[in-house]
């Protein structure tokens, strides 16, 4: 078989086929009893099992290869098995290969986010299932050749190798949350039409960074002394991430928060106890907790130590928020402050919407963060259908309770959180709608 033919049995009204090595299989008659439930196995429908297999180590054991191969329906063909030939005229040819899990928002520049179900299925997202944003076709970068350029006021300049970065800054590790401004942005298309990609709920991630301490850097280069005087600096970033005409990627945020020891802004060049992937910034990032993940630059070629914002397109003419009586006719970026800090946060993982529920206790997934390292002292659960209502309270997240609706009933599920500041998130959407659908944190 092609991949094509079997890429064409993504259900169980088409037959369920997956691929394994060379091989072909019609899992259909498993899907039911899959110890993960069916909608992880779906994940793989009409594709590969490897990506997946090798997110849970359980997969690797010889009886389930064994149990796999009872479904054994044929081979690929012979010039399905070998990789296709890149584009060299593309400029996103050289991208890095994506696990098939993620559920794309545009192909080039890549985006794409987890399918919710796996997003809560671990506290620290694995790498191959991050959310990704990218702006611009992802740099290839050669290690031994990179270096960090770091520029401040009178000229003074610090160039730094990645050996260098390592070696001479102590390594600190933060165990963070990113989100996209745009998460959740489909939800504000439904009230109005919004410029932007239609996330889902999956635009944040968590992930445990390791690197130098921007202050320990900015501190060394002699960067640390212009927090009180003519007014508020920035630490600008630009990255090695370039559009056509060689412009690059940037973005700042205040030097009060880069000189925080409390902020933990890093130079990050590990995630999850590995180098950085391509995808999110081989081979330093900046890594800013708390922060819209629009401030935490990639593929890092240059800080500078400036009395301005930067001027990329990136700070001042996206990422901000309007009111919703604002258009494109009457936008003014210059009058909006840039995102930094993000508001509360939460949504319901699982079940997702509209999905069929098995009768008796029912368990319900889900997530809550707040911006600037404030906690989330409070989320609840409403839950309600015909006949009755009701509501837990619960200390935080992840979260799960079990409700019991009657059998046959709709059962509609809300959620809010509340962070350490008494921050809560807005029943519904049209009060903070706004033309780039960002800031979307309404209940959900």
């Amino acid at each position: 078989y092609t991949r094509a033919e079997v890429a064409r049995h993504r259900t169980p009204s088409d037959r369920v086929w997956v691929t394994y090595g060379a091989e072909v299989f019609d899992v259909t008659d498993f899907v039911e009893l899959h110890p993960g439930g069916p909608d992880k196995i779906l994940l793989a429908a009409g594709g590969a099992l490897e990506p997946f297999w090798a997110l849970y180590a359980v997969h690797s054991q010889p009886h389930v290869l064994e149990l796999l191969r009872d479904y054994k329906v044929g081979e690929l063909s012979p010039e399905d098995t070998a990789p296709p030939a890149g584009d060299t005229e593309d400029p996103f040819a050289g991208d890095p290969p994506r696990h098939p899990a993620l559920r794309v928002n545009s192909l080039k520049p890549f985006n794409a986010e987890p399918p919710p179900e796996l997003l809560t299925q671990s506290f620290l997202t694995p790498n191959e299932l991050f959310f990704t944003r990218n702006h611009l076709p992802v740099p290839a970068v050669e290690p031994g050749s990179y270096r960090l350029r770091v520029e401040g006021p009178g000229g003074r300049v610090l160039s730094l190798s990645l050996a260098e970065l390592r070696r001479r800054f102590p390594k600190h590790e933060v165990t963070a949350t990113l989100q996209c401004a745009g998460n959740r942005r489909s939800e504000m298309s439904r009230v109005r039409p919004v410029k932007g990609l239609a996330w889902d709920i999956g635009a944040i991630s968590t992930a445990r960074w390791g690197g130098a301490r921007l202050r320990d850097v900015l501190l060394a280069a002699g960067f640390g002394d212009k927090t009180g005087e003519d007014g508020e600096w920035h630490v600008c970033f630009e990255g090695l991430d370039v559009d056509a005409s060689g412009t690059p990627y940037g973005a700042s945020i205040p030097l009060k928060r880069a000189l925080s020891a409390e902020a933990e802004v890093l130079l990050a060049y590990e995630m999850n106890g590995q180098e950085l992937p391509r995808d999110h910034g081989f081979p330093v990032r900046v890594l800013v907790p708390g922060v819209v993940g629009a401030r935490s630059v990639k593929w890092l070629r240059s800080v500078v130590v400036s009395p301005s914002e930067s001027p990329s397109h990136w700070q001042q003419n996206d990422y901000k928020g309007f009111c919703p009586s604002v258009d494109w006719d009457s936008v003014d970026f210059r009058a909006a402050p840039a995102i930094q800090e993000l508001p509360v946060q939460s949504a319901i993982t699982e079940p997702r919407p509209g999905a069929a529920v098995p009768a008796g206790e029912l368990t319900v997934k889900g997530y809550a963060w707040s911006g600037g390292g404030r906690e989330v002292v409070r989320g609840s659960w409403a839950r309600g259908w015909a006949g009755g209502k009701g509501e837990a309270i619960i200390p935080s997240f992840l979260l799960l309770f079990a409700a019991s609706p009657p059998p046959g009933a709709r059962l509609d599920i809300v959620c809010k959180a509340v962070d350490s500041s008494y921050n809560v998130q807005p029943d519904s959407v049209a009060p903070i709608w706004n033309l780039r659908g960002v800031l979307s944190n309404a209940w959900h």
